[in-house]
Parts: structure tokens; sequence; C-alpha cells
């Protein structure tokens, strides 16, 4: 019975159903939209809100509504209609960066969605470097369900949105996103977000694997304590991510890997951490136990300072002994695209060669590896990072132009 009827629904919509990515260029406003669907304003790092980007990975999340009486979508309490609501979905969201030199956190954000939106500009040429470059990134990381946001739709006139929606639909032609809703919104005036509800809505969650081992991937960490707390109201570390599989419970002890780096004979190596789960939570659920879904946080007993400022981002999670070896050489089965995609001129994309730095996206972890030997559509490289190795995962692939991390393809781990 598909997972018990994916787990009684994801325990009576305590835990979000699915996590979808807010992705695109830099400026078209996803923040905003986000925003606007949550209540929640993702940038709150101090930099963000000084240079008014997004830097970090931003989460939220939101129970959606349908009026029973006129059908209408909302995150509101209550319909304008007078009709009585019915929750018909929560989902976590994720805002990704746009700009071009934090392509690797957005394909870390990549790795724990399930289905993403993505926002072109309207009042802006189409389409846009990153654009362009955030689509493959979808397509590296397997997510296929997407919709298309044409923001800002009220800066231009009437013909020029028309021009543009034709412009996007011929554009998506032949992609993974060919056959995604557009849907013209202005996020500012909350134009047309009962629609973008409806659509999101409709999205499904991929059946979830809640019989395996656990494996949670760790996006963001924290310490969430502040400054002047006393030791005895002290909040151990936060670990901020997705369970892509299996079933964690309070007061179970996991392992962390790669784990904490630590500086040994001018050597960086890389300790395993064990803790325990002290708390589970989503949004602002307390959870028991907690199923594969959208984005979770762990409260563990690990001191604040080992999570601080994202210091075991990156890493994966599981109950102890569960996890492989991290490993220093990777085998890869590699799939190229055509041209680079994230600069404003086409550059044709050549073949790997030997003793090249390449950097690849590993679940949420970001590592640079060397390539060894190249075999066909194989390649083995030696990494400056280590990783968790698993089987048929895919990774994504960029290489150095001009200073700057190109997307070039993916590969999967073989």
């Amino acid at each position: 019975m598909l997972e018990k009827q994916n787990e009684n629904k994801i325990q009576s919509m305590k835990q979000p159903s699915l996590n979808i990515g807010l992705v695109g260029h830099i400026d078209h406003g996803k923040t905003t939209i986000l925003y606007r669907l949550t209540g929640v304003w993702a940038d709150k790092h101090s930099e963000e809100l000084k240079r008014g980007i997004t830097i970090k990975l931003g989460y939220a999340d939101v129970y959606i509504h349908e009026c029973e009486k006129c059908h209408q979508f909302t995150i509101e309490k209550k319909c304008p209609c007078g009709g009585n609501i019915k929750t018909v979905k929560y989902v976590s969201f994720i805002d990704a960066p746009g700009h071009e030199m934090l392509m690797a956190t957005m394909l870390g954000g990549a790795a724990v969605i399930d289905g993403a939106l993505l926002v072109i500009a309207a009042n802006e040429p189409f389409p846009q470097p990153q654009t362009k470059e955030h689509l493959l990134a979808l397509e590296c990381k397997g997510v296929k369900q997407i919709i298309i946001l044409q923001n800002k739709v009220d800066l231009i006139d009437k013909k020029k949105a028309l021009e543009q929606f034709k412009q996007i639909k011929g554009f998506m032609k032949n992609t993974i996103a060919e056959n995604s809703p557009v849907i013209p919104i202005c996020a500012q005036q909350n134009v047309n977000l009962n629609k973008l509800l409806e659509k999101i809505n409709e999205i499904q969650a991929p059946e979830r694997d809640t019989k395996s081992k656990p494996l949670f991937l760790i996006a963001r960490t924290f310490d969430v304590n502040k400054p002047g707390t006393t030791i005895e109201k002290l909040k151990g570390g936060i670990l901020g991510g997705a369970l892509k599989k299996g079933i964690l419970k309070k007061g179970d002890i996991i392992e962390i890997k790669p784990g904490q780096s630590i500086k040994k004979h001018d050597q960086k190596i890389y300790k395993t951490v064990k803790t325990k789960i002290l708390a589970l939570k989503a949004g602002n659920n307390d959870l028991d136990e907690a199923f594969p879904s959208g984005s979770l946080a762990i409260q563990t007993d690990l001191d604040p300072n080992i999570t601080k400022s994202d210091g075991l981002a990156g890493c994966v999670a599981s109950l102890q002994g569960s996890l492989p070896e991290i490993v220093s050489k990777i085998k890869i089965k590699i799939t190229l695209f055509k041209e680079i995609v994230g600069s404003k001129e086409s550059l044709k994309i050549g073949p790997l060669k030997t003793n090249e730095f390449l950097m690849l996206s590993v679940n949420t972890s970001t590592t640079v590896g060397l390539v060894n030997t190249i075999k066909g559509d194989t390649a083995e490289l030696t990494l400056k990072i280590p990783v968790v190795p698993f089987v048929g995962d895919r990774l994504g692939i960029a290489r150095n132009y001009s200073g700057h991390w190109r997307l070039i393809g993916w590969a999967e781990i073989i």
C-alpha cells in the first residue's frame, strides 16, 4: 500500500510533503515570491541584507488551503468569498542564490528538492545566463517537476509579456521543462499567486523509501543560542536538511560524515561526528519521528561551536554504523552538455583531460577533484575534500573558465 499511504499523508501534515526550490537569475524576484507565499523573508544573513542578494540557502514552509465554495487556492485561513477552507498540502521551500559565483550553493540546494519554481523577470531580456544554467542544474540533479514563473509582469505592457511568454515556451522545447506550465505573476502585488498555489498543489511527491536505513542530507547547520545564554539554557547544534530515505526518531544515535574538519600536522583530516537526536522539527511542528519528505531540522547534543556557521553543511547523517566509509577517490560515469550556458558568450565544452581540476557537487557537498584517468565516458578523480559515496547518485560537474566555475555536465557514481 504505497508506503502505508505515504505514512498516513506524512503524519497528518505535520511534515511538509515536498521540498520546492526557487531558482533563477539574480534579482528576478525569488526571495520576494518566497515572502509572498510564506510570510518569511529568507535573506537573514547580514551580508545578504547589506548586498540585497541571497548568499546562503533560505528556508520557509506553508500550508496551502483550497476554498470549498469558490475553489480558489490560498495561504490565508479565510477566503474572501466566505466559504469554508480545507488544507490540501504542506510544502517547504528553498530559496537558492542566483548569482553566478554561488553556483555550488545552488547545486547543494537542488540536491534536496522534489520540484522547482524557475523564476524569470518579464522586464529583462530572456534568457539570462543563470536562467539557463539553473535549468541545467535541475537536470543534473534529476529534478523534473518544474513551474516557470514570468514575474514582474506589471513592469511591461501586454504585448511584451506575450512576446516573452512565446520566447519562454520556445526556449523550453527539448529541455526537462518542455511541458512545464508558465504562469505570469507579480509577486509585489500578489497577482496570480492563487494560480501558482494551484499548480504547486499538483506537484506529486515522489514515492518515499521508509524501509532502508535513514539518509539525512545536511544543507545547513546552526548555533541557535543568543550571545549571553547561560550554560544550563544552551541548546545543542542544529542540523538542517532533508531526510531522503528511512525514518529518524527522537533519541536515535546518529553519525555524521565526512564530519568535523581538523588540522593535524599541517594536514586536514575528517573525524566522524556522533551525536544523539534531542528533537525533530518540521516548521513549527515538533516530531517524535520523521519520515522522508520536505525540510527537517534536527536538534542534537553537539557543542554548538561545531555546527555554527554551517560547520557541518555538506555532510550526511544516518544511524550509527550505517554509512559507507568516506573516500578521497571517486569513479564516475559522465554526461557532458554541448556548451557552457552560465556566461553571455557561447563556449563549446571539450572532453575531460587528465590532470585538470573539476568542481563536483555531491549531494549537498562541494569538492574539487583532479582527473587521474579517463576511459570512454568514465573517469577516476582524486578529491580535495572526501565524500560519502552512494553508487548511482547524480552529481554536477563544473569546469573553471576565466576564474568562474561553469556547469559542464553531470555524472553518476559507479
